[in-house]
C-alpha cells in the first residue's frame, strides 16, 4: 500500500437483507463474489442503515447526518449547505463517479459528480458487463489525471421486480429486459430455500424468496465485476472498498419500518494495509453514518462540523472503540410521501419501537406489499389465528414495540406489556428520549407527552386478545418461539 490516501470504491445493492450474503449466514450459493471480499476485509455483524428506505438511507451515507437533520427525510433533496462526502474529497484532490441510482442523489448538483453513469447505460441497473467497463473507464480517468478516486458503484438488484416474477414481466417490455442478462445462478423449484424467521414458509413467499436470491446472485455478479476492474487497473492495493446494502428485503415486516431486519445491512470493508483479511467485528453497532467520517479519516481530511457518525478506523485496525452498545434508527415516508413516524433503539438484546402514527385506525401501506408474499399471508390468514394476528398487526401496529431478542431472533413476540420487561422498557425510553434531545428530533416533544400519558407501570395501550401457542400448534408462525409465548409480531 502507497502513502498517499486511498482511492475509496463504495459498492451499494438495493434492498438486499442483511443475513443474505453467505459470509453474513445466508444460503449457501448466493453471493460468492460478497463472501470473497468479505474473507479479504472485515464484516460488521452489528452494522445498521440509520433508515430502511432507499433515497434517505443512501443521503445518510453521504452526509453522515440523521435525515432530519439534513432534509432527506424520504425522496427529498438534502438541504442547501449540508457538506457531502464527494465534495469535500473533491476538495482533496478525488475525482468523484457514480454507476447507477443517480436519482436518489439530490439535487444532483449538490454532489459534484465528475464521472456519471446512469441505469439505463448499466442494463437497468442489471447488467454486471455494463458495470465493470464503466468502472474500467472511471478508473482509467483517474489515473491519467493522477489523482485518487472515489466511485460509488451502485447494483439495482436486488429491488422489485425480482428476477424471474411475473412483476418483471409486466414492469417491463422484452427489449428492456434484453438490455441485461439473467443472474449467473437462478433459485428455482429445485432449490431448497428457507426463508428468514420472520417470514411465514408459506409456498408464495417461498416462491418470492427465490426471486430475490436470483435478484441477489445478480448483485452479487455486479460486485465481482466492479472489483474485477478494480484489479485488473492495479489499484486494488491502494483502495478502500465498502459494501453494503441501502435497507432490508421489499417485503413486510422488513423495507421501510424499524424492525432488525429492516436497517440491518451486510457491511464489509476491506482496506489493504489496515483491515486483517478474515476479520470480523462481531460486538460493535456501527451505523452506515459513520462512512462520511470514515472516508474523510482515511482522506487525511479535517471532518466537517455537525455529522452524527464517527469514524470506523480504529475498528478497522482492530482497535476497541467503545460507547457503541446501541444503534438508534428512524422512518419517516413511503415513496408517495405517506408519512409512518417510527423511531428505534437497539442494543444486544432489547430492540423498542415507538409508532407514533399507530391509533388503531390508520392502516399501513407500502410498495413491498405488491408482489407475492404479503398476498400470500392475507390468504392464509383467513384459516390462521396466529397469522391473522401478525397480517392485522402489521396494518395497524401498536405505540410502543419491545423485543427480546435472545429469546426471539425474528422479533415475534412483543413483550412490551409484559410486566416482566417493566424495567427494560424504563431504560430504553429514556435512552431513545435523551437521544431524540442531543438530535433535535422534531418529534421531541412528542415523545415526551406520550411518555407522561403512558407509564411504565401500566400497560402502555390496549391490544387485541394474543393467542398463546401450544404443543402441537401450526408451524406456519411460531418457528423459534418457545411454546407458550405469545406471538405478535
Amino acid at each position: 500500500m502507497s502513502q498517499r490516501a486511498p482511492n475509496i470504491l463504495l459498492i451499494t445493492a438495493d434492498d438486499m437483507g442483511g443475513d443474505t450474503p453467505g459470509c453474513f449466514g445466508g444460503p449457501p450459493g448466493v453471493t460468492p463474489n460478497i463472501d470473497r471480499l468479505a474473507a479479504e476485509g472485515m464484516t460488521f455483524g452489528r452494522a445498521h442503515v440509520p433508515i430502511a428506505i432507499c433515497m434517505p438511507s443512501r443521503s445518510a451515507i453521504m452526509t453522515g447526518r440523521w435525515p432530519h437533520r439534513s432534509g432527506a427525510e424520504g425522496f427529498e433533496p438534502i438541504k442547501d449547505g449540508v457538506p457531502v462526502v464527494t465534495r469535500l474529497l473533491r476538495d482533496a484532490g478525488y475525482l468523484a463517479g457514480i454507476l447507477g441510482k443517480v436519482e436518489h442523489l439530490q439535487p444532483v448538483g449538490a454532489f459534484g459528480w465528475d464521472f456519471v453513469v446512469g441505469k439505463r447505460k448499466l442494463g437497468l441497473g442489471r447488467d454486471p458487463r455494463a458495470y465493470g467497463e464503466a468502472s474500467a473507464q472511471f478508473m482509467r480517468r483517474a489515473a491519467a489525471a493522477e489523482r485518487p478516486w472515489f466511485l460509488m458503484a451502485n447494483a439495482h438488484d436486488p429491488h422489485r421486480p425480482f428476477s424471474g416474477s411475473r412483476a418483471e414481466q409486466a414492469r417491463w417490455t422484452a427489449d428492456e429486459r434484453a438490455r441485461y442478462p439473467p443472474p449467473s445462478k437462478v433459485f428455482g423449484p429445485d432449490d431448497d430455500v428457507t426463508v428468514p424467521g420472520f417470514l411465514p414458509s408459506l409456498p408464495g413467499v417461498v416462491e418470492e424468496y427465490r426471486e430475490y436470491l436470483s435478484s441477489s446472485r445478480r448483485c452479487d455478479d455486479v460486485v465481482g465485476a466492479v472489483l474485477r476492474a478494480l484489479d485488473h487497473s492495479g489499484a486494488a492495493d491502494d483502495t478502500l472498498v465498502v459494501f453494503l446494502s441501502d435497507n432490508g428485503i421489499a417485503v413486510p415486516f422488513a423495507k421501510a419500518n424499524c424492525y432488525l431486519q429492516s436497517t440491518q445491512t451486510p457491511l464489509i470493508i476491506r482496506w489493504p494495509g489496515v483491515t486483517r483479511a478474515g476479520s470480523r467485528e462481531t460486538e460493535a453497532f456501527v451505523s452506515t453514518l459513520d462512512l462520511l467520517p470514515t472516508c474523510c479519516d482515511a482522506a487525511r481530511m479535517p471532518l466537517p462540523d455537525g455529522l452524527d457518525g464517527r469514524t470506523l478506523v480504529p475498528l478497522l485496525r482492530g482497535e476497541p472503540d467503545h460507547g457503541r452498545e446501541a444503534v438508534f434508527t428512524v422512518f419517516h415516508e413511503t415513496p408517495p410521501q405517506d408519512r409512518y413516524e417510527m423511531r428505534c433503539r437497539q442494543d444486544a438484546r432489547i430492540g423498542y419501537i415507538w409508532n407514533p402514527w399507530s391509533d388503531g385506525e390508520r392502516v399501513y401501506r407500502a410498495q413491498h406489499m405488491g408482489g407475492l408474499s404479503w398476498p400470500a399471508m392475507v390468504e392464509a390468514a383467513a384459516e390462521n389465528a396466529q397469522l391473522a394476528e401478525r397480517t392485522d398487526f402489521y396494518l395497524h401496529r401498536v405505540p410502543e414495540e419491545l423485543y427480546d431478542f435472545q429469546r426471539d431472533p425474528h422479533s415475534l413476540n412483543d413483550v412490551a406489556t409484559d410486566p416482566a420487561y417493566r424495567q427494560e422498557l424504563a431504560r430504553v425510553r429514556q435512552q431513545l428520549l435523551g437521544w431524540m434531545a442531543d438530535t433535535g428530533d422534531p418529534l421531541l416533544a412528542a415523545y415526551r407527552d406520550f411518555l407522561q400519558r403512558t407509564p411504565c407501570s401500566l400497560p402502555s395501550r390496549p391490544r387485541p386478545g394474543n393467542t398463546p401457542v401450544t404443543a402441537g400448534a401450526s408451524s406456519t408462525m411460531n418457528a423459534g418461539v418457545s411454546a407458550g409465548s405469545r406471538i405478535v409480531p
